[in-house]
């Protein structure tokens, strides 16, 4: 493990290699929580259902980026929206399409790189990714600019991310986890790489306000920042998310915006 520059395309090998191999450990591990139809935004538990941040669904084109098992993509179906999944990793899809044989609910999948999405200009009228494609990507300002290209004029875009202050702890949710480490202005990758230095897994961080400023720049005006409180009663642990470090500070940012 070591924190070093990473460009996109080492970002693109090293991420959908991880994802395929990862996908059913992954499922077996989080698959529970997720659900096979439900919207789940982020450990602490916040539903679509309850929070609304997408706002109206019934007849809506809604792109989920970064779908992973598409759960997502598959409740949305069920409110009424016209979803379409896409996910870099194949074997993140192959669950997408174990779970829509499970449930009888399908959705048009796509295996797509969020910086060059197959889709019309305007073709959505929202786009969502929870904890999807935005970290992973080297170069999320582009991200941005793809996401506003494929969604029509007062399209909503949602997203969450582990929250950008998480960075400077380490991934321990313990006690090992509650003291600074690193710089919360140190924008370089958390990298995972094998004995010959390639990169195996790539996450990115960016400051809140850098969130914020490739969002405006793109061309989208924020709406909402969400952070969400860990709920009373959830005792569950999810990598360095603990009710320990929850009770704390945020381990979640949700960003929603529109374009404008």
């Amino acid at each position: 493990m070591t924190r070093r520059g990473v460009d996109d395309a080492e970002a693109r090998r090293a991420n959908r290699r991880w994802w395929d191999a990862d996908a059913d450990a992954y499922q077996a591990e989080h698959g529970d929580f997720l659900g096979d139809l439900d919207f789940v935004w982020c450990p602490e538990g916040v539903r679509e259902a309850d929070a609304r941040l997408l706002g109206e669904l019934t007849g809506r084109r809604v792109l989920e980026l970064g779908c992973g098992a598409a759960s997502c993509a598959r409740w949305l179906a069920t409110q009424g929206a016209r979803p379409v999944a896409v996910d870099l990793s194949a074997g993140m899809l192959r669950h997408a399409a174990l779970a829509a044989d499970r449930t009888g609910v399908r959705v048009p999948l796509a295996q797509a790189d969020a910086l060059a999405l197959p889709f019309a200009d305007a073709a959505f009228d929202t786009a969502c990714t929870a904890f999807g494609a935005v970290p992973f990507v080297a170069d999320s300002a582009a991200l941005m600019r793809e996401v506003h290209r494929v969604l029509r004029p007062g399209g909503r875009w949602v997203f969450s991310v582990t929250h950008p202050m998480r960075w400077i702890f380490l991934d321990d949710p313990g006690v090992g986890g509650l003291t600074a480490v690193h710089s919360y202005f140190d924008r370089s990758p958390y990298v995972e790489q094998d004995e010959h230095g390639e990169a195996t897994y790539v996450e990115q961080h960016r400051t809140l306000g850098d969130r914020i400023g490739e969002l405006v720049a793109a061309g989208f005006r924020l709406t909402n920042l969400v952070e969400p409180e860990w709920p009373a009663g959830h005792e569950g642990i999810w990598g360095q998310w603990s009710p320990l470090r929850g009770r704390l500070f945020p381990g979640t940012a949700i960003f929603v915006a529109e374009k404008t």
